[in-house]
């Protein structure tokens, strides 16, 4: 399964690892993505969302 967000399309970012000798190795963050159920034109749809589009309510939890 992708880590990407179903809402807003954020996925992983990419950078380096860097040791304290200075040595770099690729590593990448994910997002932090919660799997819901949510409201999806009347009916109930499990989605994974970024926890930046739970806070800012762009999706409706269904109960």
């Amino acid at each position: 399964m992708s880590q990407r967000c179903d809402i807003c399309g954020k996925g992983p970012a990419f950078g380096n690892k860097v040791s304290h000798a200075n040595n770099k190795t690729r590593r990448r963050w994910n997002p932090n993505l919660q799997k819901i159920k949510v409201k999806h034109k009347g009916r109930t749809k499990r989605v994974q969302v970024c926890s930046r589009c739970l806070r800012s309510g762009a999706v409706v939890k269904a109960a």
